[in-house]
């Protein structure tokens, strides 16, 4: 009994690893009519794979995600802070007038 228990888990673990590697994805379509007059459609994308491969299919979208990555944070901060400058410099534009040439 436990020889066939240990290789059930070891299949298992084979099978999350081949999908984690390689990528899984699962698409759907779910949509609500009444007569002939579509009232509802939810589309689903699930994709099931490793941080490597998401990166190397071009996911990324949680290094960015400011509650899911510190670095996204400090990005943050640095944008709001960059936009406080632009601001200040129209501003003083605003108030400065054309610059002469003499």
């Amino acid at each position: 009994m436990s020889i066939q228990h240990a290789s059930e888990s070891s299949n298992i673990l084979e099978i999350l690893e081949k999908i984690l590697d390689k990528g899984v994805v699962i698409a759907g379509d779910i949509k609500i009519s009444l007569a002939d007059v579509e009232l509802l459609t939810i589309k689903i994308r699930l994709i099931v794979a490793s941080v490597d491969k998401a990166k190397e299919i071009g996911l990324d979208w949680w290094e960015s995600d400011p509650y899911l990555s510190t670095k996204a944070k400090s990005l943050e901060a640095e944008n709001r802070l960059l936009k406080e400058e632009v601001e200040k410099l129209k501003v003083g534009d605003r108030n400065e007038g054309p610059i002469k040439d003499d």
